[in-house]
C-alpha cells in the first residue's frame, strides 16, 4: 500500500503570516516515483466558483520508493485563512508522486495570531457599534 505523509514541527498546524517552518515528509511507494512536489495552496468554498492557487512549490528530485525529506518554506503574509457565510479560505500543503498522482493534505491556517479570521456579516458589525 502507498503512504505520504507531511509532519509538521510540534504538530503545530497554525503559523503566523511570514512564519519559516520546517517539514518533514515522507513516502513509501510500491513503484520508484518520477517526482515528488510538496506543494502550498489556498482554496476557497462556499457559494459561487471554487478558486484554487499553487503559492508554492518544493520538488524532490530522483526520489526512491521509500524516502524521508526535509524541507522548510517561508509562508506567505497574505491571505489570510478566514471564513464567512458565504465563503471560505484555506490553506493546505500537498504531497504529490507523479506520474501517479497519488497525494495527501494537510490543512493550515495563516492568519495573525494564528487564529482563522471570522467574517461577520454587515448587520452583526452594526450592531457592535
Amino acid at each position: 500500500m502507498n503512504r505520504l505523509e507531511i509532519e509538521f514541527p510540534r504538530e503545530r498546524n497554525t503559523f503566523e503570516p511570514g512564519e519559516e517552518i520546517d517539514l518533514t515528509v515522507s513516502w513509501e511507494l510500491e513503484e520508484a516515483p518520477e517526482r515528488i512536489e510538496l506543494r502550498l495552496v489556498w482554496n476557497t468554498s462556499g457559494k459561487g466558483t471554487t478558486d484554487l492557487e499553487i503559492v508554492q512549490a518544493v520538488p524532490f528530485e530522483f526520489p526512491s520508493p521509500f524516502e524521508t525529506r526535509q524541507t522548510r518554506m517561508t509562508l506567505p503574509g497574505s491571505p489570510y485563512s478566514f471564513s464567512g457565510k458565504l465563503i471560505t479560505l484555506q490553506w493546505g500543503l500537498e504531497l504529490i508522486a507523479f506520474p501517479s498522482e497519488e497525494s495527501t493534505r494537510r490543512e493550515i491556517v495563516i492568519a495573525p495570531s494564528g487564529t482563522e479570521v471570522r467574517l461577520k456579516s454587515i448587520k452583526q458589525t452594526e450592531q457592535v457599534i
